[in-house]
């Protein structure tokens, strides 16, 4: 199951710069590394270079301390996952002792500028983007389509990574969809300087660009590891930004084409809860997995992890006091005769049989080399279902969503019944049943506009309502930003 697959070349120091104003991470060219001019003259012939930048890139996603910080929940894409489904209201503290979550699940982080957590996710993401950049800009810029077919593909993942970080910044910072609005700087080039806030238009543009450039590019790509980006991570990643949008008819394409022609099964009934077979989301090698990340020990990932905050099996946080549990609520509302209620332990609601280390000792796993999920093709089953019912298909909608619960449920017979906004209910309720942990639930609470309704086992906040459009569930732009960027002076 487990590969040593990513190597750091020295010239990985060019992935360390920022992306505000301020000076500590502005510095581009340290003089015991590679230039970005000479990684320009280089990597026309020598793709290798750029090769292990995108390494790089691939590597911040799990790092920590990607965020800027040094906090134990400061963990690249998947510490953003937990703050994201915390938000939601899917996921509750039920136990705290160490206090990582604590002031975020009171609502205290979101309205207050200056917390940690809105710093982290924008020094994560635009880390991300400055990093694409410096790949964008060595390939020969924006409109630039290498003749070097490995360059080419270089070109698509960065390509695609850059728009995945865009796209999480627009959900994340913003309220309401509204292309009008000003809501984020937009950098395409590595570039040192502050930018003033582009429309969401315009953000949006640039995200649907650069994910159309990259499925063209990665059309012939076959990768080596589940890690790197291919054609058809960036159509789900277009699939997601069209159902944001709300242009749900070509959401719905998209999604279909992923359904129908990507090649990835839907997870198997055994694959969803121990003790079935191959159980667990634990594995990269999981037929259904799209997008996800091969730890070893080589990565040095232990305390401060997702398994590390998520997992009971593993030596960390979760297992020493700090619990995260699926809501009363949401667990009440699966069927008694559902293999994801297996996933939840009844009397605590810890996600025992969902997520767990394989030798499933308390505490027993302290160097992480349980595998991160980031995309499964079960997702746009439920995209799928979405948006064809939004677009007025609801034949489509209710196929798709029998095609995912056949082998979840004993009779799917109900959903034939199903019209109008009951489908559409049965839709989100399926999407944050399945996705449980996942980190895609906020996605969906944003496009269907809900309401958290927090069950008796939250610590904090227990049985408030919150729409989604409330200033509490999105970031605010963080004070290191409004202070070194003279173009920013404000948190919205």
């Amino acid at each position: 199951m487990k590969s040593n697959k990513l190597i750091y070349p020295v010239f990985i120091a060019l992935l360390l710069l920022g992306t505000s104003c301020d000076k500590e991470y502005l510095e581009t060219e340290p003089t015991e590394f590679i230039t970005q001019e000479q990684l320009q003259e280089n990597s026309v012939n020598n793709p290798a270079l750029l090769r292990g930048t995108v390494t790089g890139i691939y590597s911040l996603m799990f790092e920590t301390g990607t965020g800027g910080t040094t906090g134990h929940n400061d963990f690249g894409q998947k510490g953003c996952d937990i703050w994201s489904d915390m938000l939601t209201g899917d996921m509750a503290l039920s136990t705290n002792t160490y206090n990582w979550y604590r002031n975020f699940c009171d609502y205290q982080v979101t309205v207050d500028f200056k917390r940690n957590e809105n710093y982290v996710v924008w020094r994560y993401y635009y880390r991300i983007i400055r990093s694409t950049n410096v790949v964008i800009d060595a390939l020969g810029g924006n409109d630039a389509i290498p003749p070097n077919q490995e360059n080419q593909y270089l070109m698509g993942q960065a390509k695609a990574l850059r728009a995945y970080a865009y796209f999480y910044l627009a959900q994340f910072e913003v309220n309401n969809y509204d292309l009008s609005q000003p809501i984020l700087p937009i950098y395409t080039e590595p570039v040192n300087v502050g930018k003033p806030k582009s429309t969401a238009a315009e953000v949006y543009d640039l995200i649907i660009s650069d994910l159309t450039d990259a499925i063209s590019l990665l059309d012939s790509y076959t990768r080596t590891a589940k890690n790197q980006v291919d054609k058809n991570v960036a159509k789900g990643l277009l699939a997601y930004t069209y159902a944001a949008m709300g242009r749900n008819s070509e959401a719905a394409t998209v999604s279909a084409d992923i359904i129908n022609n990507s090649g990835y099964p839907v997870t198997s009934a055994g694959q969803l809860a121990y003790p079935g077979a191959g159980s667990g989301f634990n594995d990269v090698n999981t037929p259904s997995w799209m997008w996800g990340v091969d730890l070893t020990t080589d990565q040095g990932l232990d305390l401060i992890s997702w398994w590390g905050q998520m997992d009971v099996y593993t030596y960390s946080y979760a297992w020493a006091g700090d619990r995260k549990v699926i809501d009363n609520n949401l667990y009440n509302a699966i069927p008694s005769n559902d293999v994801r209620k297996t996933q939840f332990s009844a009397s605590t609601k810890l996600p025992l049989n969902k997520f767990f280390a394989p030798g499933r000792a308390a505490g027993g796993q302290r160097n992480i080399t349980t595998d991160y999920i980031y995309m499964r093709v079960d997702e746009f089953y439920l995209l799928n279902a979405e948006t064809a019912a939004k677009s007025g298909d609801e034949l489509t909608a209710r196929n798709s969503l029998k095609a995912l619960l056949l082998n979840r449920i004993p009779d799917v017979s109900y959903v034939d019944a199903l019209t109008g906004q009951a489908l559409l209910d049965e839709i989100y309720l399926q999407t944050r049943i399945e996705l449980w942990g996942e980190g895609k639930s906020y996605l969906a609470m944003k496009r269907n506009r809900a309401t958290i309704n927090r069950g008796a086992n939250h610590l904090f906040q227990v049985g408030v309502q919150v729409p989604y459009n409330d200033d509490r569930l999105s970031f605010e732009i963080p004070e290191a930003e409004i202070l070194n960027n003279p173009f920013i002076n404000d948190q919205n």
